[in-house]
């Protein structure tokens, strides 16, 4: 593999995303940071959210999911995530016509600025407070796992160690983004989309190629191999389809409708109309693109068996020349492919245009929410008038660092613990984070009840998840159902009951709006 031509085609590739940045930042202020001026076009949002919730994850994660282990037992996990997937479209229609028409109404910079308004400022500060924990945990894992195929697969080879490639690929984002925010992100992450679907397309016609088939044949291919089956019907396994479903359902309200991230560059585009279309557009676009990884996915599995790869005492791979197999299931099949001889060079540089295309959008984003939530919900810069302009600026910027030298140490403790399924971490991480962000939102639109205990919310926001957790060891240890991506339901219900228990009617005399409370 040659290492040296790859690495020049990443040179090259992050010099373009600093032209674009240096173009798009001219005459940026915060509110170009912060929203993009609301002038973002509905259909560069769209596109490029593509990257940014597909992300390396998807990317690596969701094609080695198509295959997977039960103790030494080699079974196919198949395309059982895509009822995920499914979740996740009816999400969006949620998030299109419920939250976004709430988020145009009240002009909001920050969505947390809505829990604010509808409960206290303490609410307000809660709400942001697990979002920079949710976002915060869920980047890094996906910034590590690409990160650490990097290293693996290419960096290893010519002695650059870890901490040095997470140094650099985080530079490299705070570069291109640190000056305009999102109005630039919205313009680099349609451009990253663009290689990440080109490599996923061409990565596929290959596989096909090698394999002499068409894709009605490759799917045919897979169909016998059980790859393709979509529903477990196992109503006890952590997958039951139905679990998928209605988890996959909240998921994407709580890591799309009330995530900062995403919601950022939905609010970025000029009116409620285009940005529902960006969207419905989006949502369906997913369903396409997950479809066609989890299609790679199996063709990976095919081509490897073809090369001789083989499953035995718990692992599937390659021999190697001590007879042991090397293994190459879940997140390493396609970059072992990839990277180790068994594609050719050119193969080799589209996977890692592909998989870098793929960290930047998430990356970035999420880099650029957090520094924004801080900001506006933590130091309420917008509403500091005794502050100047420049002096807004310079805290800005120092927030900005500050969270990248924070996602640096996460991505070392992220290699310390070095999980080998990414994709289901983030997912059960998210349960637990998301879960209370889920709980108060919907006990602000769908209650009039008020509250007005102090760190009353706080509370049921940290109780809850711990309640959670307690309730999920228990059917671990003494049941065979096994709680799944509906965790995060769970979790939003509990901090709803809590909140209901704390709550009490609204008087007539009472407003709506108590967002110049204290909160200390």
């Amino acid at each position: 593999m040659n290492s040296t031509i790859i690495l020049i085609c990443v040179v090259i590739y992050f010099v373009g995303l600093l032209f674009i940045a240096y173009r798009t930042s001219k005459n940026a202020d915060n509110q170009s940071f912060f929203i993009g001026n609301r002038k973002s076009k509905w259909w560069l949002v769209a596109f490029g959210m593509i990257g940014t919730s597909l992300s390396g994850v998807t990317f690596i994660s969701v094609p080695g999911t198509v295959g997977k282990l039960t103790g030494t037992e080699y079974v196919y996990g198949g395309f059982e995530y895509y009822m995920m997937v499914v979740g996740f479209f009816l999400g969006y229609f949620i998030v299109a016509f419920i939250l976004l028409p709430l988020y145009y109404r009240m002009n909001l910079t920050s969505i947390y600025t809505y829990l604010g308004r509808r409960f206290n400022v303490e609410a307000h500060k809660t709400g942001s407070i697990f979002f920079i924990i949710s976002r915060g945990i869920g980047a890094t894992a996906r910034l590590f796992l690409v990160i650490n195929v990097l290293q693996i697969f290419l960096l290893d080879q010519i002695g650059i160690p870890f901490w040095l490639t997470t140094l650099v690929i985080l530079l490299m984002i705070v570069l291109y983004t640190y000056e305009g925010g999102v109005k630039t992100i919205v313009v680099t992450d349609t451009l990253q989309t663009t290689f990440m679907l080109l490599s996923l397309v061409i990565c596929i016609i290959y596989v096909l190629t090698q394999l002499d088939m068409s894709a009605s044949e490759g799917y045919t291919k897979l169909a016998e191999y059980n790859y393709t089956h979509l529903m477990n019907f196992d109503g006890n396994s952590a997958t039951y389809f139905l679990k998928s479903l209605i988890g996959g359902m909240f998921i994407t309200i709580a890591m799309t409708g009330l995530d900062q991230e995403m919601m950022q560059k939905n609010i970025s585009v000029d009116n409620l109309y285009n940005s529902k279309k960006n969207m419905l557009t989006f949502a369906g676009t997913l369903l396409i693109v997950n479809f066609a990884f989890l299609f790679l996915g199996g063709l990976l599995y095919l081509y490897s068996m073809q090369n001789g790869a083989v499953y035995g005492d718990g692992v599937f791979g390659f021999k190697n020349a001590a007879g042991e197999i090397q293994n190459i299931m879940g997140d390493d099949i396609f970059p072992a492919l990839s990277l180790q001889g068994f594609f050719p060079l050119f193969i080799a540089v589209i996977f890692i245009i592909g998989l870098i295309s793929a960290l930047f959008p998430s990356a970035d984003g999420a880099l650029t929410s957090l520094t924004s939530s801080f900001c506006v919900d933590l130091l309420k810069m917008n509403d500091n008038e005794k502050m100047s302009e420049s002096q807004k600026k310079k805290t800005r910027i120092t927030v900005h660092l500050v969270f990248t030298v924070i996602f640096f140490l996460l991505i070392l403790i992220f290699k310390w613990i070095n999980d080998k399924s990414i994709v289901y971490l983030i997912m059960n991480v998210a349960g637990y984070t998301y879960g209370p962000l889920l709980g108060l939102f919907a006990f602000g639109i769908l209650t009039k009840r008020t509250i007005s205990l102090k760190f009353a919310i706080l509370s049921v926001a940290l109780i809850a998840p711990v309640i959670t957790y307690t309730i999920n060891e228990l059917f671990i240890q003494f049941t065979d159902y096994r709680i799944g991506v509906e965790l995060i339901v769970l979790n939003g219900l509990l901090t709803f009951i809590g909140l209901w228990l704390i709550s009490k009617k609204k008087n007539s005399q009472e407003k709506l709006e108590p967002i110049n409370q204290e909160f200390n």
